[in-house]
């Protein structure tokens, strides 16, 4: 059994790790009767920790939130994730995180025993971002906090939208989730004058309140929310669309194909189907050359005719061939294909 100082700290951490728990179940997580938790709580409220208690058999135990709350507990593994968090949070494209999160380490690695402050510090000193692809679009932590309270509280949002060349409209819709690529962040949500789900950039949001009235939640669009968005940013977004069989495992054309180019299936172990979209099938074809797999098309019909038209094209490019260049001494003026040196002028 934990001592009374060591036990009163694991409370105290799993108060902090769920929202709400039963006697019954922390005197089960710490070993203890239910009388103990009783009396652990009541010290933990001597403490300054607000512990509040909602009684009956359905009742329990939560810590509340208030301005002379103490510092969260962290294990050693959980100081290091929020470490890593921090160190890899300036990549998400929430404008101003960056210089946030070096504060909040610089003030995290100062209260980190010594030897967490050894295993965070070489993380950092030996750990170099690389991020793929153009700079993400930033978003304002402010806005992303708004959208996520009214998805949580079920309430109404009217924002101004920009489309993709500036063009602002006024919208309200019933907002559902937020989801995250590498590069952006994207908001699904019921639109309510198109009567239609919508997905939406939230670099491209910015909220008009008064916001509200609250509404009864919708069943989502897709079990899958992330590989919905990713449809729509990759296929549903563009005037032609293609599935395409890989001839590579799953796991192989993931790593070229993000989810912002395409969404992908296992088709057996060596083949995979890529569902995506392109402004027109030259560029359709262009865009799954540039993956570097085999492959097979599966739709449209018109897209192995465009193939086919590519594949004539380069090959006549290739039968022109390519003209040597002339040589340096003497031959800049003489046309490709006549004889140099004495037996020229004879």
């Amino acid at each position: 059994m934990l001592d009374t100082s060591a036990r009163l700290l694991r409370l105290l951490s799993l108060l902090q790790a769920h929202r709400e728990w039963s006697g019954p179940e922390l005197a089960g997580r710490l070993g203890v009767t239910p009388r103990t938790i009783r009396r652990d709580v009541d010290r933990l409220r001597e403490l300054g920790y607000p512990v509040n208690a909602s009684p009956g058999t359905g009742g329990g135990y939560q810590l509340g939130a208030g301005a002379e709350l103490p510092p969260l507990l962290l294990d050693d593994d959980e100081a290091v994730a929020v470490a890593v968090g921090l160190r890899t949070a300036a990549g998400q494209g929430i404008e101003g995180i960056g210089e946030t999160s070096v504060r909040a380490l610089a003030k995290l690695e100062q209260v980190l025993p010594n030897r967490l402050r050894r295993r965070v510090g070489a993380l950092n000193a030996y750990t170099v971002p690389m991020l793929r692809g153009p700079q993400p679009s930033t978003v304002d932590p402010a806005v992303l906090t708004e959208l996520a309270n009214l998805c949580r509280d079920a309430e109404r949002l009217r924002f101004e939208y920009r489309d993709h060349e500036g063009a602002p409209t006024r919208r309200s819709v019933e907002p559902h989730r937020l989801v995250c690529s590498e590069r952006r962040w994207y908001l699904v949500a019921w639109d309510l004058d198109r009567e239609d789900w919508r997905t939406f950039r939230v670099d491209r949001i910015t909220p008009r309140p008064p916001h509200g009235p609250r509404f009864a939640p919708r069943t989502p669009p897709a079990e899958d929310l992330a590989a919905y968005v990713s449809q729509g940013v990759s296929t549903r977004a563009y005037a032609s669309h293609a599935v395409i069989r890989l001839l590579v495992p799953l796991a192989e054309a993931a790593e070229r194909v993000s989810p912002s180019a395409g969404t992908l299936e296992a088709d057996g172990e060596g083949a995979c189907i890529l569902r995506t979209g392109a402004a027109g099938l030259d560029v359709m074809v262009l865009h799954v050359m540039m993956m570097g797999f085999e492959f097979e098309v599966l739709e449209p019909d018109g897209l192995t005719e465009t193939i086919s038209q590519a594949r004539d094209r380069l090959s006549r490019a290739l039968e022109r061939g390519t003209p040597r260049a002339p040589s340096a001494r003497g031959d800049a003026g003489r046309t490709p294909g006549t004889p140099s040196g004495p037996s020229a002028a004879s």
